[in-house]
């Protein structure tokens, strides 16, 4: 199984109430319902005030490598990164467990 963890940075001027954000996060919450690949599903805003914490965050599992790339290029997940692009930054790791 793969774990697949996604950190999100909302650009600077960007607040979470943008309609843009509201829009992105409701993109992002429906996927676990959406892609058969993914086991596991969850996101939510980071609760941590500090100045190196992110705003967003995602945490999923899929069964294996080709899996993963399924859903990477799922058109659901695809249409979900192009509106986090308009307004955020990301980091990502991947890795076995």
């Amino acid at each position: 199984m793969i774990r697949h963890l996604v950190l999100f940075k909302l650009n600077e001027g960007v607040q979470r109430d943008d309609p843009r954000v509201v829009e992105g996060v409701r993109a992002f919450q429906a996927l676990g319902d959406q892609i058969d690949e993914l086991r596991f599903w969850e996101c939510a805003w980071n609760i941590s005030d500090r100045p190196i914490a992110y705003d967003f965050a995602i945490n999923s599992a899929v069964d294996d490598a080709a899996a993963l790339g399924r859903y990477i290029e799922h058109p659901k997940h695809q249409a979900g990164v192009a509106l986090w692009r308009e307004f955020a930054t990301w980091v990502i790791a991947d890795y076995e467990i």
